[in-house]
């Protein structure tokens, strides 16, 4: 027996060639979304992802971008929350407390492995090599605001000697490469160094190598450019 489909509804009735009617059901639409459009909000949460957040999908129906925060910086958190409402206008951004003295800025949506490049079932970020996405490194708007995503949660800016320093860590050989030529490009000097690995003894395991991409020269002019408020 085949039905002759009119029309896409959830339930109706058609007509088989005998002219009988069936039922004939499909799965409910999905809503139209509109596109997201690549900007400087974007790129921020980009870099705060890649920098401290991480992909997950604790209830096995939405994924689950959670991004975790020191509590001595309450503006940063403030701001990484506002900026995926921006992104995200419709979904709920919730702030979950942590032992640790920590807060978890969190927020479910579908689209996040779309958006972001990695998934919430491909293993860590670290696995799956995650890097900076192609569409920002072809603007200078949005490879500042990558960076400054980036350096205000897996970053730092410190005194060495009496001088200004900003040192951004990562396990991630790509990311880190990505990190040194997006400051590059920018018109700084950058330096990359490798650490190696060793044993936790606290933990019982083996540490990765680490990268650390540091700026030591017109430190100041590269915070203003990049307007770092890590408090």
């Amino acid at each position: 027996m085949y039905a002759r489909v009119l029309e896409l509804v959830d339930r109706m009735v058609s007509k088989t060639i005998g002219g009988n009617s069936v039922w004939v059901r499909f799965p409910p639409r999905a809503p139209n979304m509109p596109e997201l459009k690549y900007n400087e909000n974007f790129a921020y949460v980009a870099g705060v992802a890649l920098g401290d957040g991480n992909l997950s999908n604790p209830n096995g129906r939405a994924v689950r971008l959670r991004v975790t925060c020191d509590n001595k910086y309450p503006k940063l958190i403030d701001r990484i929350k506002k900026s995926i409402k921006v992104l995200l206008p419709e979904n709920q951004v919730s702030l979950v407390g942590r032992k640790r003295n920590c807060t978890d800025v969190s927020c479910y949506s579908n689209k996040w492995e779309k958006l972001l490049g990695w998934r919430a079932d491909g293993g860590s970020k670290y696995k799956q090599k995650v890097s900076i996405p192609g569409w920002i490194k072809i603007k200078k708007i949005y490879k500042i605001a990558c960076l400054k995503g980036l350096i205000e949660t897996d970053g730092s800016v410190y005194i060495d000697r009496g001088y200004e320093m900003v040192i951004f860590k990562t396990i991630i050989p790509g990311l880190a490469k990505d990190v040194f030529e997006l400051i590059k490009s920018l018109g700084f000097q950058p330096h990359i160094y490798k650490l190696k690995g060793n044993y936790d003894l606290e933990h019982n395991f083996n540490r990765k190598p680490s990268y650390h991409v540091r700026i030591s020269k017109r430190v100041r002019e590269f915070l203003d450019l990049l307007q770092i408020k890590k408090n």
